[in-house]
């Protein structure tokens, strides 16, 4: 077999070491000849490298190179495919992002209201620039990306490399809702074959179907699902957050009960009831600063401290998080030729009959070495049409504002924006994110 060469993009997030991990159990099936991590904080990189260097030499000895480093020529020379999971900003911008969208009265949330945007018009410049210096160095390679918000970032780069078909934007959200739904059922998430339709973060559920007898958990699910359930899936229901993320399921089935919602519809269907709840000095943003993230490089620092895995407590195993894995099943779809079906926001062009042809729908696709080949999804009822409409608006006038460096489309697009509406507050919190953001936005005129 073929050994490739990948570079991860964000290679000091706290999100690679499970990726890394994942790429060691998978070996057999994605063999590799070289690992590249690339950061621009070369504190973080370091960090997460010479982790990376303990990790192989012991689980993946045959493994002819591991580099990490903060020059692109060498990351990005040569690659077969780039892993990319930025966070222009990091966490102490979404912070500000979440307490500014709560001081005007407006949800506070990671991709979804003002926050969502200001993330967005962050992390467009970013992914762009990262695009173009990939493609210098590698014409051909692969680029799967996981950097959020990956519906405004899938937009913007539809726009601006508008013929490159190896630019695949992806989401484990609906992966990690799949395996509530396995957990639930008594199965494994991949005994599941999900039909679904909608915009990232704003989809739902029209089947759960077993892939050995064709029976359509959805149903059952849903009737299960109305009262509130205890799963225990981990990591999600570490952070409290998330388990009260999946408890309000319930009454999104209640209210609507047709299909199977996306967890994040909760912001826009119930965005009062969201930002109510929220704590306006201690937000998402600090809950991951104080749990996950310290914890995650405590625990690289034990085992660099060590200088082994091997009979201590931080051997790897094989549950190492959808987020890892879903990336690299897809990376393995591309190189082996597996023609697996994956859920992929692509542009539309029919997929969903009765929507805008150019929308970035997230849809069931067919994964292969020629790349993504979207499944025909039909039309879909006028409340869903209406939602995706209004939500694919609100994308698009966020991607004119950055590309454009338009103020009026800004403002346009946060009042469209089911969380905020309001044209007073859509200006307010313009401003005080305009200021907060010097030097991540591009201007706005």
């Amino acid at each position: 077999m073929k050994k490739y060469s990948i570079c991860i993009v964000g290679g000091g997030s706290r999100y690679t070491p499970d990726m890394l991990a994942m790429l060691c159990n998978q070996k057999d099936r994605f063999p590799l000849r070289k690992i590249i991590l690339y950061d621009n904080e070369s504190e973080r990189q370091s960090i997460v490298g010479k982790y990376a260097e303990i990790l192989f030499k012991e689980y993946y000895p045959e493994l002819e190179e591991i580099i990490y480093t903060t020059d692109e020529k060498e990351a990005f020379k040569d690659i077969d495919f780039a892993l990319m999971q930025i966070r222009a900003g990091r966490l102490k911008m979404r912070e500000k992002d979440e307490k500014i969208s709560l001081k005007h009265g407006c949800l506070g949330q990671e991709t979804c209201g003002p926050g969502g945007f200001a993330y967005g018009l962050r992390s467009v410049p970013a992914v762009i620039d990262i695009i173009k210096n990939i493609r210098t160095y590698s014409p051909e390679c692969w680029i799967l990306n996981y950097s959020n918000p990956a519906a405004i970032v899938a937009e913007a780069t539809k726009r601006v490399f508008p013929s490159d078909h190896r630019i695949i934007n992806i989401c484990d959200m609906p992966i990690a809702i799949m395996d509530i739904y396995a957990s639930v059922l008594g199965l494994k998430r991949k005994d599941l074959e999900p039909k679904y339709f909608g915009l990232n973060h704003f989809g739902w559920f029209t089947n759960i179907l077993d892939k050995k007898t064709g029976e359509d958990y959805l149903p059952k699910l849903r009737e299960i699902l109305k009262t509130p359930v205890d799963v225990q899936t981990e990591p999600l229901f570490k952070e409290p957050s998330w388990k009260a993320t999946f408890d309000f399921m319930s009454q999104m089935i209640n209210d609507y009960d047709e299909y199977l919602p996306n967890t994040y519809l909760q912001y826009y269907l119930y965005p009062k009831k969201m930002r109510d709840k929220e704590n306006p000095k201690y937000t998402r943003a600090n809950e991951v600063i104080d749990g996950n993230e310290k914890e995650t490089y405590e625990r690289l620092r034990e085992i660099i401290s060590l200088g082994t895995m091997h009979g201590t407590k931080y051997e790897i195993t094989s549950d190492v998080g959808c987020h890892a894995e879903y990336i690299v099943d897809l990376a393995t779809a591309i190189a082996n030729n597996t023609n697996e079906i994956f859920l992929i926001i692509t542009e539309n062009n029919g997929a969903i009959q009765n929507v805008s042809s150019g929308m970035m729908v997230e849809v069931p696709c067919r994964v292969g070495s020629n790349g993504v080949e979207p499944l025909a999804v039909g039309s879909v009822p006028t409340f869903y049409k209406g939602l995706m409409e209004n939500q694919y608006a609100y994308e698009k006038l966020s991607v004119d504002a950055c590309l454009e460096g338009s103020y009026q489309k800004a403002l346009q697009a946060l009042v469209l924006n089911r969380t905020v509406v309001n044209t007073n507050i859509a200006k307010e919190l313009l401003k005080d994110l305009m200021d907060a953001n010097k030097g991540y936005w591009n201007e706005l005129h």
